[in-house]
């Protein structure tokens, strides 16, 4: 889901016995899909997925727009996180960061887990919809649930990414872009909020349809860590 950029390279060809020849080329404007094509070809990319393992690099970046005291503070701006995730459907998913510092989240369908070890620290949260609708958890969702809470776009019919934008708007996000590679699984989401931020997870070493162990998606806190429900 890498935001395709396209390099134009023009090259003039003359013989210095000729007169100079003056050409024009005309790149046509991409064809957008129809929303209902785009949806399509997204259920179709997603359809194969029933698991999928890599790594990630995630960062965030303000348009200057964001309003001050809002969203993330200004040290996490820029700042590169880096971990794991692994996905299983349905519902299952791990997200560890491992740097700069370790964060867990992880569920296997039915409570979501917010693991802070360095805070010693547990949050435990019912999966209803709104945590469901975060675009993380959408690469583990049901598939036909994703394609009615959101409008899907997919601005170039001859490429494998789109943009998808809340039908709710309480959703955590104002629209999520998502590129697929040449294997066919995500490589890049890139979110956008409410608040003038635009948040980029790229992936890497990916592996689609991968055997994870159904522990993966269990969490016990530690001993002595404190548990907040909220």
């Amino acid at each position: 889901m890498k935001m395709l950029r396209q390099t134009m390279c023009a090259m003039a060809l003359g013989a210095a016995t000729l007169a100079p020849v003056m050409s024009t080329t005309v790149y046509a404007a991409p064809v957008a899909a129809s929303e209902q094509q785009a949806t399509a070809n997204l259920v179709k990319q997603l359809s194969h997925i029933k698991s999928m393992t890599a790594n990630f690099e995630q960062t965030t970046k303000t348009s200057g727009k964001a309003p001050k005291n809002k969203g993330l503070t200004a040290q996490h701006m820029n700042q590169e996180f880096k971990g794991v995730m692994k996905v299983a459907r349905p519902g299952k998913f791990y997200w560890e960061t491992t740097s700069p510092a370790k964060q867990t989240i992880v569920t296997s369908g039915k409570t979501v887990w917010i693991y802070d070890p360095d805070l010693q620290q547990a949050v435990r949260q019912n999966l209803d919809e709104q945590v469901a609708n975060t675009p993380a958890l959408l690469l583990s969702g049901n598939t036909n649930q994703i394609m009615q809470s959101y409008r899907v776009t997919q601005p170039n019919k001859g490429k494998t990414y789109y943009t998808l934008y809340p039908k709710s708007d309480d959703g955590a996000f104002q629209s999520l872009t998502i590129s697929f590679g040449a294997n066919k699984a995500p490589s890049l989401m890139i979110l956008e909020d409410s608040l003038g931020q635009t948040t980029y997870v790229r992936f890497n070493n990916v592996k689609v349809n991968p055997n994870i162990a159904n522990s993966t998606f269990n969490f016990t806190p530690p001993k002595g860590t404190d548990i907040i429900d909220q």
